[in-house]
C-alpha cells in the first residue's frame, strides 16, 4: 500500500532563509529538510569539519609520515564496491603524491569474501610483501585478520566507516567516525571520505616536518571527483559535510577537471560530465564501476580510476560497460525467479522477506534485494550459494528497521544460526549454512514482527506539496539541479491535483500522460507503471527538463498518483 504525504516545515525557518536571499521555493524545501542556516548551504572546502575531530587521525598521520620517511612498503586492502574502489584510488594517488611506496590488493568477493581476513593477509604477504597494511572501507570488524597481520609482524591502519562490532581489532591505528568515543560531527562519511581526511591530516603533518610548504604540497582537492563518486554511490547520508565533498567533486567534473577514468565512465554511460548530477554518479557511473566487483574483479575498476592514460581509461570503461550489461541480464533473470518464488507471497502476512535460489549469482543478490524491497516495501534479504554448504545473503531495509541491529538480535537469540554478518542500518550482508535458511527466515521475521507496525510497513511518498504555476520552467529546474540532493537530503518531489487529458502506454511498460492544471497542459511520464489513471488524479512528481529536437521543455516524472 502506498500513499502520498506532504512534508511539514517551519514557516518561520523558511521565511528566515528567504530573508537571507534564498529562493522562496528552495527556502521551503530546505526548511522541510531540517536546514535552518544558510551556513549549512556552503559548498566551500573551508566549511568542512576539521580532520582533527576524527579520533586517532593525528596518530595515523604521524605513523604514516614516519613510514614514508623510512621507505616502508604500504599495501592498501580495498573493498570491492564503488566506495572501496574510489577509496583505494584516493589512497594510492594521495600517498604516492606524498612520496609513499604503495601498492594495493582487492579481494575477489567470491573467493575471499569481505574485509581483511587471515586469508587476505596471507595473500598480501605472498603477492605484495607489505610492511604496513592500510584498509579502506573495511577493517573495523576484521579482528582475526588484524591479529594474523600482527602475528606476521605487519602493522595495520584501519580506515573505515562501518559500524563496529562488540570488539575492535587490535590495529596500530583506527580512523572511523563510528568507533566508540569518536566525537566527529559527521558520522556519515563514506569510506572514501575517511581516507580523504587521513590524507589531509598526513599532508598537514608532512608540512609541519618541512617536507612540503603551502606552495609545494600535493593538491588534494584534485581527488574530490573520486570522493564525490564514492560518497554518492555508497548511499551515505548527504549531511552538510558530505554535501560539500560532493558539490566540490561535481564542480570539478562539470569544468572538465576530472580523472581520465571518471571522464571515460561518463562517456560509456552516455552522460555529459559538464552537466554532472548526483543522480549520474549514483545511477550511471557508480553501477558501471560496481559491476566489476559484482561479476569480475574490482582491480579493473581501480585501474580505471588510477590510470592517467585516456586511451586505457576508455578501453576499461567500455569493458566495465559490457560487464554492467551482463549484470543487468543476470539481474533480470534472478528477479523473474524471485517473483515466481514469491508468487504466493502476501505482504499483509509478513513483515520481512527472505528468499534463496540455488541458481543465483552472489554478486547480484544485493540489487535484487533492493528491487524486491522497493516492490513489496519489506526488509528483504536474498541469498545465493557460497560453496561448502554455505549461502551468502545481501539485505536492504526500509525506514525504521536497522538491518545490522536486526541481524545482531537474530545472532544473540540463536548464536549458531549466522556464521558472520555486518553492515549498516539500510544494507547488510551475512553468511549462513544452506540448511539453516528456513530457521533464519523465521527468526528474521520474528524480529520484524516485534519491531515493525502497520504504519511503518506502508510506503509513503513524501512530497513538498504544491508548486506554483510560475515555477514550471526550465530556469527553475536549473536552479534545483544546481543543488546537491541525495540520501538524507531528498530531491524535491511536488504534488498537485491534475485533470488527465490524455494517456497511452509506451512499450507496454510506461504510462505517457498529458496533464492539465489551471488551464495549462504538462507532459508527464510514469516509468514502470502501465495502469490507466482516472479523469482526475493527485500526482506526486519530479520536474525534468526534456530535450527533444533541440527544444527543451518541462516534463513531469510521476512518482505516484492517487485517484481524486
Amino acid at each position: 500500500m502506498t500513499r502520498i504525504a506532504t512534508r511539514s516545515y517551519s514557516f518561520r525557518t523558511s521565511e528566515l532563509l528567504r530573508q537571507q536571499g534564498v529562493h522562496p521555493v528552495l527556502a521551503r524545501l530546505y526548511a522541510a529538510r531540517g536546514l535552518a542556516d544558510t551556513k549549512e548551504l556552503s559548498s566551500e572546502l573551508s566549511a568542512l569539519f576539521a580532520p582533527s575531530g576524527l579520533l586517532h587521525i593525528n596518530d595515523a598521520a604521524i605513523f604514516l609520515a614516519d613510514a614514508i620517511a623510512a621507505r616502508k612498503k604500504l599495501v592498501i586492502v580495498a573493498d570491492y564496491d564503488c566506495d572501496g574502489a574510489t577509496a583505494c584510488a584516493v589512497a594510492l594517488r594521495g600517498l604516492r603524491a606524498m612520496g609513499a611506496q604503495v601498492d594495493y590488493i582487492v579481494p575477489n568477493r567470491f573467493e575471499y569474501g569481505y574485509g581483511l581476513t587471515p586469508e587476505i593477509v596471507a595473500l598480501a604477504v605472498r603477492e605484495k610483501s607489505p610492511d604496513i597494511i592500510i584498509t579502506v572501507d573495511n577493517g573495523i570488524a576484521s579482528v582475526d585478520g588484524v591479529a594474523e597481520a600482527n602475528r606476521r609482524g605487519i602493522d595495520v591502519v584501519v580506515t573505515d566507516h562501518h559500524l563496529p562490532g562488540d570488539a575492535l581489532p587490535a590495529a596500530r591505528v583506527i580512523v572511523n567516525p563510528n568507533q566508540p568515543a569518536c566525537g566527529f560531527p559527521s558520522k556519515n562519511l563514506a569510506g572514501v571520505g575517511v581516507m580523504f581526511y587521513v590524507l589531509l591530516a598526513l599532508r598537514a603533518e608532512l608540512r609541519q616536518r618541512g617536507v612540503f610548504d603551502a606552495q609545494t604540497q600535493p593538491k588534494l582537492d584534485a581527488l574530490l571527483d573520486l570522493v564525490a563518486l564514492g560518497t554518492v554511490a555508497d548511499v551515505v547520508k548527504l549531511d552538510a559535510n558530505n554535501r560539500i565533498l560532493v558539490a566540490q567533486g561535481l564542480k570539478r567534473m562539470r569544468s572538465g577537471r576530472m580523472h581520465a577514468g571518471i571522464a571515460a565512465l561518463f562517456r560509456a554511460a552516455g552522460r555529459e560530465a559538464r552537466r554532472a548530477t548526483p543522480f549520474d554518479l549514483g545511477f550511471a557511473v557508480g553501477p558501471r564501476l560496481n559491476a566489476a566487483g559484482r561479476l569480475a574483479d574490482m582491480s579493473l575498476g581501480i585501474e580505471c580510476l588510477t590510470t592517467d592514460d585516456e586511451g586505457r581509461a576508455w578501453a576499461i570503461a567500455q569493458e566495465l560497460d559490457a560487464i554492467n550489461r551482463e549484470r543487468r541480464d543476470i539481474e533480470a533473470g534472478m528477479q523473474d525467479t524471485a517473483l515466481a518464488l514469491l508468487d504466493s507471497f502476501n505482504p499483509k502476512d509478513s513483515t520481512t522477506i527472505s528468499v534463496f535460489d540455488a541458481s543465483w549469482h552472489q554478486g547480484v543478490i544485493g540489487i535484487v534485494a533492493s528491487r524486491l524491497k522497493d516492490k513489496y516495501y519489506r526488509p528483504t534479504i536474498t541469498f545465493a550459494p557460497a560453496g561448502d554448504g554455505m549461502i551468502k545473503g545481501s539485505g536492504r531495509s526500509i525506514a525504521g528497521f536497522h538491518l545490522r541491529d536486526a541481524l545482531d538480535l537474530v545472532s544473540k537469540h540463536a548464536p549458531t544460526l549466522i556464521d558472520k554478518f555486518g553492515g549498516h542500518a539500510m544494507a547488510a550482508g551475512l553468511t549462513i549454512r544452506a540448511d539453516a535458511f528456513d530457521a533464519f527466515a523465521q527468526a528474521f521475521e520474528q524480529v520484524g514482527r516485534t519491531w515493525l507496525n502497520v504504519q511503518q510497513l506502508e510506503r509513503v511518498v513524501e512530497t513538498d506539496g504544491a508548486l506554483e504555476d510560475a515555477y514550471f520552467t526550465t530556469q527553475f529546474i536549473e536552479l534545483i539541479d544546481a543543488q546537491v540532493w541525495g540520501q538524507g537530503f531528498a530531491p524535491p518531489v511536488f504534488c498537485d491535483e491534475f485533470k488527465v487529458v490524455n494517456q497511452r502506454v509506451l512499450k507496454e511498460r510506461h504510462l505517457k500522460l498529458l496533464l492539465e492544471k489551471d488551464g495549462r497542459n504538462y507532459d508527464a511520464i510514469w516509468f514502470g507503471h502501465s495502469d490507466a489513471l482516472p479523469a482526475k488524479a493527485k500526482v506526486a512528481y519530479r520536474l525534468d527538463a526534456n530535450e527533444y529536437n533541440g527544444v527543451t521543455r518541462v516534463q513531469l516524472m510521476v512518482e505516484h498518483a492517487e485517484p481524486l
